[in-house]
């Protein structure tokens, strides 16, 4: 059963925080923005990959699918390790993996290959990304941690704002496999940068259990009706986050010829969305709570979803008619992600690496299926695009209103 965190507990780690400050914040971003950059970056070139492997959109949409599968059950491993082992050794063991996955994308001569490589690259990718959010467990609780992470979420939104724009100039001045060895370079910085970090799980709070019977406590977990709330909540939002990523290439420079250059700044008016919302929801998230805001924000996001799906199905208003519900749908991340972490994270103070590897791998999981469904319905247009993220949003609408149920009968 879920537990009210004392405040003793919550205020130990933030001397921590504030001694390190910005350097500490830059370092959380960086890694939690491995899951954006990974795959954004790449976008541009989805188009010219496929011709250059001589494959079909289909299946390089399945490269996200891919990612997805890895990044989803990665975090599963990594967050026991982190709770057992501190945050930074397992941190730096996923980079080393990141970079060689990476490498192995950029070396690829087959589409299958690419896929087996883009798996390896997300299972060392989400290392930092699920014991990033544990740190900033470790350091924060409740409505301040849900602040926190939206602070954190503002600062890692400038990856997915640059990534496209970069990876579409890459991709004219060196070619797709240039993208790749860019994210080497990437890889190998921030396993630098992760040396200057301090550890923010003392020896005193870490999980000795045997990692095998860690794992099988995820059981236990899964039948916390609070958590799989606000986990749903964000989960069925990720799944139309990543059927918009995997489908839009597609929907917008194969649909409406937007050259993959542009393509990079259409995402980013997204991104921006993202990076406003954030900054209000770190404002709001202590006055009006995690649970109220999390409930607008979803509800939000289905409205825009069910438009979406209208504007797909009718082509009404062409490349703006997706644009603009898009921009809604995606700008209510800033509402949506923070808040449903931080509210999963909330009772689980002293198994933070575990909830959040598994709030990850159902969000994640998620994305698999959303992204796996606009690559097997693939049809030349935005419609299977537009009906998965509509059907998400009302999904994750349906969990947040799930969530003051789920919290009675946690107490």
């Amino acid at each position: 059963m879920s537990r009210t965190v004392p405040a003793s507990q919550t205020d130990a780690g933030m001397p921590l925080a504030a001694g390190h400050g910005w350097r500490v914040l830059g370092v959380l971003s960086a890694l939690m923005g491995f899951a954006s950059i990974s795959t954004d970056l790449y976008l541009p070139a989805l188009p010219t990959m496929a011709e250059s492997l001589g494959s079909d959109t289909g299946t390089m949409e399945l490269t996200v699918a891919g990612y997805l599968i890895g990044f989803s059950l990665g975090q599963l491993l990594w967050g026991p390790l982190g709770d057992r082992h501190g945050r930074r050794g397992p941190v730096a063991m996923g980079l080393v993996l990141f970079v060689a996955g990476s490498a192995g994308c950029a070396l690829s001569g087959t589409a299958g290959g690419l896929i087996g490589w883009r798996v390896v690259q997300a299972v060392g990718a989400c290392a930092g990304v699920v014991l990033a959010r544990a740190m900033v467990r470790d350091l924060y609780a409740g409505s301040r941690a849900a602040s926190m992470l939206s602070t954190l979420m503002t600062v890692m939104a400038v990856a997915p704002l640059l990534g496209p724009l970069l990876g579409g100039q890459v991709l004219v001045l060196a070619g797709w496999r240039a993208i790749f060895w860019v994210l080497v370079g990437v890889g190998l910085l921030t396993l630098a940068a992760v040396a200057t970090l301090p550890e923010t799980l003392p020896e005193a709070r870490r999980n000795r259990e045997p990692l095998a019977r860690a794992f099988r406590r995820y059981g236990g977990l899964l039948r916390e009706p609070r958590l799989l709330a606000y986990a749903g909540a964000g989960g069925f939002f990720y799944g139309g986050m990543f059927a918009y990523i995997a489908g839009s290439p597609n929907a917008y420079i194969t649909v409406h010829h937007v050259p993959p250059q542009a393509y990079g700044l259409l995402f980013g008016v997204g991104i921006l969305g993202i990076m406003a919302a954030n900054l209000v929801n770190t404002r709001l998230v202590t006055r009006l709570g995690v649970d109220r805001l999390l409930v607008r924000g979803t509800i939000g996001a289905a409205l825009a979803g069910l438009l979406l799906a209208l504007a797909a199905w009718t082509g009404w208003g062409g490349l703006a008619g997706l644009v603009a519900p898009l921009f809604l749908f995606i700008a209510a991340t800033g509402f949506i992600v923070a808040n449903s972490i931080a509210g999963a994270l909330d009772g689980f103070p002293d198994r933070a690496g575990a909830v959040s590897a598994l709030v990850g791998a159902l969000h994640y999981g998620s994305g698999i299926l959303g992204a796996g469904l606009v690559g097997a319905f693939a049809d030349g247009t935005a419609w299977p695009m537009g009906s998965v993220i509509g059907l998400a949003g009302l999904g994750s609408a349906a969990c947040a209103l799930g969530v003051g149920r789920a919290r009675a009968q946690a107490f």
